[in-house]
C-alpha cells in the first residue's frame, strides 16, 4: 500500500532513526537529504536497473550524490512495511572472509523483504572439486535475481561473468576494486559535510584528506581514491602516506591528476596529522601469500596529534593501526561509516533490481 504523500520534509523523515552505534559520532543524514531543494534524482538512479557494479567507473558525481541522498532517506524512514524487494532473490557468494560487507548486504536485502541465498565460504561449493567460476556463473542464472560476490583473486569477477547474465555487484576482487565500499566511504563524508557535493566549495571548507595505506594492494584504499575525483572541488589536497616510494600506479595517478587534485606522497604520518581533516586508514593488504599489515609507524592512538575536528575512516577489519581508545572520541566516524553501509547498499539493491516504483509516496514526494 502506498502512503499519502507528505506535505513537508518533516513528515517524510523520522529524525529518531539515527544509526544505532554504541560509541563515536552519529551522523544525521538530514542536511544531505535537504541539499539541492530536497529532491532525489530517481530518474538518474533508474539508469542502474539491471546494471552490474564491477568498478567505480559505473558511477559519476551525480549518481553517487543521488544514491547517497536516497540512502539518507532510507536511513531516516521505516520502509520495511512496503516490501520493495518482495519476490526478489539475492545471491551472496563470498569466497573470501567478510563481516561487514556480507552482513550489510544481507541485512539490506532482508530488511527490504528480499530472500537471500548465501555462499558463506567458497570451500562449500564445487570449487573444492575443481569447478570453474564460469560454470558457477551459469548456475547462478537460474538461482536468483542478483549476485553479490567477493573473491580473493582479482580476475575472478571477469571469469564468473563469462556465463553470468544476472547483474553482479563486486564485493571485492583480490587487489582489484571494492566499489560499494567506496560508496559507503563517500556517503559517510557527504553526511559529515554535505557541501562536498557542490560544484564550487569555498576554500576554507575544502578538506585535506590523508590516506594511510597501499593503493596498489588494498582494494578499499584504491576504490576510495578512484572515487575522489568526483568530488575534486571539495578537496584542498590529498596526501598518501605509504611505505612504498611509488604507491600510485599509472591509471590512478592519471585519474587524480586529471581531476586537478593536488597529491602529496610521503612515508611519514606523524608530521602530517595536525593538518589533516580526514584520515582514511587501512593496514591490511591482500598479497599472494596472505594478509600483511603495515609497519607500526602507521598507527593512530590516543596520543596522536590529531586536528581538533579531524575525523577518521576505516574500512575494517582493524588490527593495531587504530587504537580502540579512539572509539569514544569525536574523531571516530568509522563506526558510523560501517552502520551507513546497510542504507547505501539498500539504495543500490533497489536501483539495480528495478524497484524504485515500489517506493512509498513519502519517497516519491522527494523525487525530482
Amino acid at each position: 500500500m502506498v502512503t499519502t504523500s507528505p506535505n513537508t520534509l518533516e513528515e517524510a523523515l523520522d529524525p529518531t532513526r539515527l544509526s544505532r552505534i554504541s560509541v563515536g559520532r552519529r551522523l544525521d543524514p538530514r542536511a544531505l537529504v535537504e541539499l539541492t531543494e530536497q529532491r532525489v534524482d530517481f530518474l538518474r538512479l533508474e539508469s542502474l536497473t539491471n546494471k552490474s557494479i564491477v568498478d567505480v567507473d559505473v558511477f559519476d558525481t551525480q549518481l553517487v550524490v543521488a544514491l547517497s541522498k536516497f540512502a539518507g532517506l532510507l536511513e531516516m524512514t521505516e520502509i520495511a512495511e512496503h516490501h520493495p524487494l518482495d519476490g526478489k532473490l539475492v545471491i551472496t557468494a563470498f569466497f573470501e572472509a567478510s563481516t561487514r560487507t556480507r552482513l550489510s548486504f544481507e541485512s539490506a536485502a532482508l530488511r527490504l523483504d528480499a530472500k537471500v541465498v548465501s555462499v558463506p565460504d567458497g570451500k562449500v561449493t564445487g570449487i573444492a572439486k575443481g569447478e570453474s567460476l564460469a560454470d558457477i556463473g551459469e548456475m547462478f542464472n537460474t538461482y536468483g535475481d542478483l549476485v553479490v560476490m567477493r573473491h580473493p583473486r582479482t580476475e575472478a569477477i571477469a571469469e564468473v561473468r563469462k556465463n553470468l547474465t544476472l547483474p553482479l555487484i563486486n564485493a571485492g576482487n583480490g587487489t582489484g576494486q571494492h566499489p560499494t565500499q567506496a560508496l559507503v566511504d563517500w556517503y559517510t563524508l557527504l553526511k559529515w559535510r554535505p557541501e562536498i557535493c557542490n560544484d564550487v566549495v569555498p576554500e576554507n571548507r575544502r578538506v585535506h584528506i590523508g590516506v594511510v595505506g597501499e593503493p596498489n594492494t588494498m582494494r578499499a584504499v584504491r576504490s576510495f581514491l578512484m572515487m575522489a575525483p568526483y568530488f575534486a572541488p571539495a578537496i584542498n589536497q590529498l596526501s598518501i602516506i605509504s611505505p612504498s616510494d611509488s604507491p600510485l600506479e599509472g591509471e590512478l595517478e592519471r585519474r587524480l591528476t586529471a581531476a586537478g587534485i593536488k597529491v602529496n606522497v610521503g612515508n611519514r604520518l606523524a608530521p602530517l596529522l595536525p593538518d589533516l581533516d580526514v584520515i582514511y586508514i587501512n593496514s591490511i593488504a591482500l598479497l599472494d601469500d596472505g594478509y600483511h599489515e603495515l609497519a607500526s609507524d602507521y598507527r593512530l592512538h590516543r596520543g596522536s596529534d590529531l586536528k581538533r575536528d579531524a575525523i577518521i575512516l576505516h574500512p575494517f577489519a582493524r588490527r593495531g593501526e587504530l587504537d580502540p581508545h579512539l572509539d569514544t572520541t569525536p574523531h571516530n566516524l568509522y563506526f558510523a561509516q560501517a552502520a551507513g553501509a546497510v542504507f547505501i547498499r539498500q539504495a543500490l539493491l533497489i536501483c539495480v533490481l528495478g524497484r524504485i516504483s515500489a517506493l512509498p509516496g513519502s519517497f516519491l514526494y522527494l523525487a525530482k
